[in-house]
């Protein structure tokens, strides 16, 4: 393996090096992708949870700081309808807490997410070097735009048949997601629960299921990891974790902390904050919510229904009941109180993958 490490993804992508900044809602920000484009990885923005001129802002502020390649990561959403009956009683499993918290009772909600079409358009419009996705299978049609724009399409797959689903649609890059990665499951066909295969054993089979380049994610935090993940025929690895203690994160201090703290069974995957399997740090609303693991409804709502009580909680620095996404590897964080730059992460995960190849 050569000291530059490129692979034909990384080529195809602009990039020097074979490293993505996963996209995490709520832990990138435009000053990551830009530190992480610039130090010749892919940086990735988590633009779910923002509107299409927030994505637009966003994209701008990005495009200002660096000429690079960068991505842009949606979760593929339809419009939730909740029943009445589901809210009610969503929001009474959620007063005691609220309660503890000061907060008053918690009420139904005007809009429970983000129009996905609309931000997708966002994404057409501003041509965005590389559209990425999560939780669903995009259209063909929807694919076809993006192409028409000039993007690259990564779609995320934690099966075979996800894989296969993408590539079927004309996705160009598969991101094979294993169990070990923190925050949500990408999970969209079968059951939630049952796509809990791990990276080790499910990049080699999608490397030989499918004819597209694949990215490792789930579990990697070091140079060793991306050695691995290349070594099992993936083209590049995707982390997140490891950029979540950065000094561009924007996550609380705490949260931080706690990823820093962290040991090998620190993480748990719950559906009760956001209604949509997700691994994190166990805390105490993880494990007085458990017994309504299988009730919650699904995401976005509860996670719309969450948001004051983990605001609260962060405002307050009550870890206790902060959804504190991390994944399997959380222990080998780097433990610098003050946040090794992004830049400085990537210059290091570049170094020590290229001495694992020796």
């Amino acid at each position: 393996m050569p000291r530059s490490l490129s692979t034909p993804l990384s080529q195809r992508l602009g990039i020097a090096l074979p490293i993505v900044q996963g996209p995490m809602n709520g832990g990138s920000t435009p000053e990551m992708v830009i530190a992480v484009s610039n130090a010749g990885g892919l940086g990735s923005l988590a633009a779910a949870s923002l509107s299409p001129e927030a994505i637009r802002a966003q994209v701008a502020t990005i495009r200002a700081g660096t000429s690079k390649p960068f991505a842009i990561n949606l979760f593929v959403l339809d419009t939730p309808t909740p029943t009445d009956d589901e809210i009610s009683r969503a929001l009474e499993r959620l007063q005691p807490i609220r309660a503890e918290l000061g907060l008053e009772q918690g009420q139904p909600l005007e809009r429970y997410c983000e129009n996905f079409r609309e931000q997708l358009d966002a994404l057409v419009e501003l041509k965005v070097p590389v559209a990425s996705f999560t939780f669903g299978l995009l259209d063909a049609p929807s694919v076809r735009r993006l192409h028409d724009a000039g993007s690259l399409v990564i779609g995320t797959a934690t099966s075979v048949a996800e894989a296969r689903a993408w590539e079927a649609n004309g996705a160009d890059i598969i991101c094979a997601q294993g169990a070990e990665a923190g925050g949500h499951r990408g999970t969209f066909l079968g059951d939630l629960d049952a796509s809990m295969v791990g990276t080790l054993a499910l990049v080699p089979q999608i490397v030989d299921a499918v004819s597209l380049p694949v990215i490792a994610a789930g579990g990697i935090m070091d140079g060793r990891g991306i050695a691995a993940a290349l070594t099992l025929g993936a083209q590049a690895a995707q982390l997140g974790t490891a950029f979540l203690t950065s000094a561009e994160s924007p996550i609380h201090p705490a949260w931080k902390a706690q990823i820093r703290q962290a040991a090998d069974t620190s993480t748990r995957t719950s559906r009760t904050f956001t209604g949509r399997p997700a691994r994190g740090i166990v805390n105490d609303y993880i494990r007085r919510m458990a017994e309504f693991e299988q009730h919650v409804p699904a995401y976005p709502v509860q996670n719309a229904l969450t948001a004051e009580i983990r605001k609260a909680a962060g405002a307050a620095n009550r870890t206790d009941f902060i959804s504190m996404w991390a994944g399997q590897a959380a222990g080998l964080s780097r433990r610098r109180d003050d946040g090794i730059p992004a830049e400085a992460l990537v210059h290091a995960l570049a170094e020590e993958t290229a001495a694992a190849f020796g």
